[in-house]
């Protein structure tokens, strides 16, 4: 299975009196996750299932990701993927899929990072997910614990290098 991992793009600042869920995406951090999604249709990404954090940025952030990418069915979202969950809840909410062939898990971090780290099988936090990043991890089997291939990692940052005209 095809593990995309994507964290939400740049959100409006935390305000007293509001809920951190409630927090949208602002217009510059729609603007680099759709770079990021772009090249990511560029290269063939077609999730069959999106999945999202129930907080509003990650929901914006699937929704995007699900109309650009061509996705087939509605966004899902699942607690498993709130800020303050773990990777091994994370990890059942993927095993739930198993049937799929591909399968996009958009939130926040640390919980993100935390959870491609586990699906690498490593011990300690290996992967820090910049606002608007997608990862791909791969896993063939869907035991206990996974053992997954990182197959890439962009950043929006990369995506807007890949948008300048190197006039060639």
């Amino acid at each position: 299975m095809e593990i995309y991992i994507l964290r939400h793009g740049a959100a409006e600042d935390r305000r007293p009196g509001h809920s951190d869920a409630d927090r949208r995406l602002t217009v510059e951090g729609r603007d680099k996750l759709r770079r990021v999604l772009e090249v990511a249709r560029a290269a063939g990404v077609v999730p069959p299932v999106v999945v999202s954090s129930p907080y509003v940025r990650a929901f914006e952030t699937a929704e995007i990701a699900a109309e650009m990418l061509k996705s087939p069915r509605p966004v899902v979202t699942s607690k498993a993927l709130v800020p303050s969950s773990s990777p091994e809840a994370v990890w059942q909410l993927i095993r739930d899929y198993s049937g799929e062939t591909a399968v996009l898990l958009a939130g926040h971090e640390p919980s993100l990072g935390e959870t491609a780290s586990y699906l690498l099988g490593a011990s300690r936090v290996v992967i820090d997910l910049k606002k608007g990043a997608l990862a791909r991890i791969d896993v063939a089997a869907f035991g206990i614990e996974p053992r997954g291939t990182l197959q890439w990692l962009l950043t929006a940052k990369l995506a807007a290098a890949r948008m300048v005209p190197t006039g060639e």
